[in-house]
C-alpha cells in the first residue's frame, strides 16, 4: 500500500481467513469479522493486511509477537472498551489520540502512525459480522432545507421585530419588543439545534450549557445596551442629557443586534464547510500530523470568511438603520461566539464557556470601576477604564473584552480542532 493512500477502510474487501501474521494465535480473524484487508489505513511498517506481503511472511514462518514482545496486546488489554465498541479503524484512531497517543508514540508499537496502529487493533477484536453497523467514518451535516431555513428565521423575525418598532409608538412599544426578543431568541435555539451548529445530544452537561447560554446573553445585552450606559455613566448620570438628544445616552444598538442575527446563516455555513472539508482531509491523510496541517487552513479560512461576511452584514445594516459603525465590537463579539459554538460543535466545551464568562465580566466590570470611582478615595479603580474611553472611545472596552477573549479561543481551537479526533465519530473527551 502506497503512504499516499486514503485513511479509510473500503468497507468492500475482507481479511483473509487465515490468521493475521501480527495477531496473537488464539485470536485469527475472520472473512466476516473485520473489513481491512486492502484497507488504506494500513501504513504500518510491518506487513500489509493479507495480500502478498502477508503470504510472504507466513512462508518465511514469522511468529505473532507474545507476551512483552507484544506491545499491542498490552495497549488492545487497556482499551478494550474502546476497540469492541468501534464501528471502524477510524473511531479508535480518534479515541487513542484523544488518550494523548501520536504517531511518534505509535512508533513504540511497531507503527508509522495511530492509524495503522488503530487497524491492527481494530482486526485484533473478534467481532460479528452479521451483527455490526455500517462504518461511519466522518458525520458531516448535510444539505438540508430545515437547517438553512431555521438560520434564516433569527435574521427575519429581527427584521420583522425592528420594523415594527419603527412603526410604533408609546406603551406598545415595550410588549412588541420583549416579544421580538423572545421570539428572535427561541428561533436561535432552533438554528443551534439542527445542522452544521447543532452539538450533538448528551454530550453537553447541564451546567455548562446553561453557563453558555447565560454568558451569551449577558455579552448579546451589551452590544445593546453597554455603550448607551457607559455613556450616561461617563455624563454623570441618565438625567444628565435630555432623553432624544443627539448624543442621547440611551440610544440602542440596534444595527449590530440585527447583523449578529443575520449572521447565523453565514455562521452554519461556514461551520459545515468546516466539517466537510475536514472530513475531506480526514480520508486522504497519511497520518495526524499531515491532517493537521492540512486542516489548519481550513479553519483558518472559513474564519476569515465568516468576519468578511458579518462585516458586510453590519455595513448592510448600519446603511438601513442610519445607525454609526459598530465595526470592532460587533466584529469581535461575532468572532467570539462563532468560535465558542464551533468548539462546542467538535466536543470541546469548557473552554468556550470559561473564555465566554471572563468576557462578560471584563464588560460589566467596565461601567462598575466607574461608579465605584467616584467613591472617595476610590479613583483611581475608574482610571483604567477612563483612559481607554477618552482615547479610543466607548466601543474599545468590549472591542478589548470580545476580541481578547476570540484571540484565546482562536488559539485553542488551532490546537484542538485541527486534531482527528475532533472531527472523528467519538469526538475528543474532556
Amino acid at each position: 500500500m502506497s503512504a499516499g493512500a486514503p485513511l479509510l477502510p473500503s468497507g468492500s474487501a475482507s481479511v483473509s481467513s487465515d490468521p493475521s501474521p501480527v495477531s496473537p494465535a488464539p485470536s485469527p480473524v475472520s472473512s466476516s469479522a473485520s473489513p481491512v484487508s486492502s484497507s488504506p489505513l494500513s501504513g504500518s511498517s510491518g506487513p500489509a493486511w493479507g495480500g502478498a506481503g502477508a503470504e510472504s511472511d507466513r512462508s518465511r514462518g514469522a511468529a505473532p509477537r507474545r507476551g512483552a514482545a507484544d506491545p499491542v496486546k498490552a495497549l488492545l488489554h487497556r482499551h478494550r472498551d474502546l476497540c469492541e465498541g468501534a464501528v471502524d479503524p477510524l473511531e479508535i484512531a480518534a479515541g487513542l489520540e484523544a488518550l494523548g497517543i501520536t504517531d511518534r508514540t505509535a512508533a513504540r508499537f511497531r507503527h508509522r502512525d495511530v492509524f495503522s496502529l488503530a487497524e491492527e487493533l481494530y482486526a485484533r477484536v473478534p467481532r460479528d459480522g452479521a451483527s455490526r453497523p455500517h462504518p461511519e467514518p466522518v458525520r458531516v451535516p448535510r444539505l438540508g432545507a430545515d437547517w438553512i431555513l431555521l438560520t434564516l428565521l433569527p435574521g427575519v423575525l429581527g427584521a420583522a421585530v425592528l420594523t415594527g418598532l419603527r412603526l410604533t409608538h408609546g406603551q406598545s412599544r415595550l410588549p412588541l419588543a420583549l416579544g421580538g426578543l423572545l421570539a428572535v431568541g427561541l428561533a436561535v435555539r432552533a438554528a443551534l439545534r439542527r445542522g452544521p451548529l447543532a452539538a450533538s445530544p448528551g454530550t453537553t452537561p447541564w451546567r455548562t450549557a446553561t453557563g453558555t447560554r447565560a454568558w451569551t446573553l449577558c455579552l448579546l445585552g451589551y452590544a445593546l445596551l453597554g455603550d448607551g450606559l457607559l455613556r450616561a455613566i461617563l455624563a454623570g448620570g441618565p438625567d444628565a442629557l435630555p432623553t432624544g438628544a443627539p448624543d442621547d445616552p440611551w440610544t440602542v444598538a440596534f444595527a449590530p443586534a440585527l447583523a449578529l442575527a443575520l449572521a447565523c446563516a453565514p455562521a452554519a455555513w461556514c461551520a459545515h464547510l468546516l466539517a466537510a472539508g475536514a472530513g475531506r482531509r480526514l480520508v486522504g491523510s497519511r497520518g495526524l500530523e499531515d491532517f493537521t496541517a492540512a486542516t489548519r487552513p481550513l479553519l483558518l479560512g472559513t474564519f476569515a470568511l465568516f468576519l468578511a461576511a458579518l462585516t458586510t452584514l453590519l455595513a448592510l445594516c448600519g446603511a438601513a438603520l442610519h445607525e454609526g459603525a459598530h465595526y470592532p465590537q460587533a466584529l469581535t463579539l461575532g468572532a467570539l461566539l462563532l468560535l465558542a459554538r464551533l468548539l462546542t460543535v467538535h466536543h470541546h466545551r469548557h473552554a468556550p464557556v470559561l473564555v465566554l464568562g471572563v468576557a462578560a465580566a471584563t464588560e460589566a466590570a467596565a461601567p462598575a470601576l466607574l461608579v465605584t470611582g467616584r467613591l472617595p478615595g476610590c479613583a483611581f479603580l475608574a482610571s483604567p477604564v477612563q483612559s481607554l474611553v477618552d482615547t479610543w472611545g466607548t466601543a474599545s472596552v468590549p472591542a478589548l473584552a470580545c476580541g481578547t477573549a476570540a484571540l484565546t479561543l482562536l488559539v485553542h481551537a488551532l490546537r484542538t480542532l485541527t486534531r482527528a479526533s475532533a472531527h472523528a465519530p467519538t469526538g475528543a473527551p474532556e
